[in-house]
């Protein structure tokens, strides 16, 4: 069976288990990372040597790097609206799979780490704060290309969606204080009726 290597809050491991959910791809997800370890020793670092997770293991093939499981599970099991088939299409939702790493994580990361795993009296609230102003002019960005479509690369729910569902709940879940934007709000709320964004994000804590 198709092996998924981590622990369940980690958001680049929901990407994948949201992914398969959404493709009714039958699992095994195990343990590891964060509080369960197994990523720095060395049947872990056999099959990944950045001792990080998710590690997608399919008999002997292995695969690293999330955004890579995604589309890898996708070109094999999604059909042509959730991978497209589009050429044009496709590479608008990988420009928002990798917009999500290259822009929007470096920015919600310190928000995340300091509001959620940071003693309350160990925050560095400028920090924080410096980082909810970008988060503010990055969300900007998503919100404008929403502005003429229901999802991320067009009319249909693709791989491009998810990456930054996941960004974006902590965004609306830790800041308060935050602009509305409508097309984003818009956008976010369909994702929230889908069962596999509520079973692999909504329903898992914060920590």
């Amino acid at each position: 069976m198709l092996k998924i290597h981590g622990r369940n809050n980690s958001s680049n491991v929901q990407k994948v288990v949201w992914a398969l959910d959404e493709m009714k791809v039958q699992y095994e997800r195990i343990d590891a990372g964060g509080e369960f370890g197994i990523v720095n020793e060395e049947p872990y670092l056999k099959m990944n040597p950045n001792a990080r997770v998710p590690t997608m293991e399919e008999d002997d093939f292995i695969l690293w790097e999330s955004n890579a499981i995604v589309r890898y599970l996708a070109a094999k099991h999604g059909d042509k609206e959730f991978y497209p088939d589009d050429p044009k299409i496709r590479a608008s939702s990988d420009r928002w799979m990798d917009w999500q790493q290259t822009t929007v994580a470096p920015v919600i990361t310190p928000i995340f780490w300091g509001l959620v795993r940071t003693p309350e009296n160990e925050r560095k609230m400028s920090v924080i704060e410096a980082n909810r102003l970008k988060m503010i002019d990055v969300m900007k960005i998503l919100d404008n290309n929403l502005s003429d479509k229901p999802f991320v690369a067009g009319t249909n729910f693709t791989v491009g969606d998810i990456p930054l569902g996941i960004m974006v709940y902590r965004w609306l879940t830790l800041i308060k204080n935050r602009p509305a934007m409508n097309h984003l709000e818009n956008w976010y709320n369909s994702l929230t009726a889908r069962p596999s964004f509520k079973k692999n994000v909504l329903e898992i804590p914060l920590t």
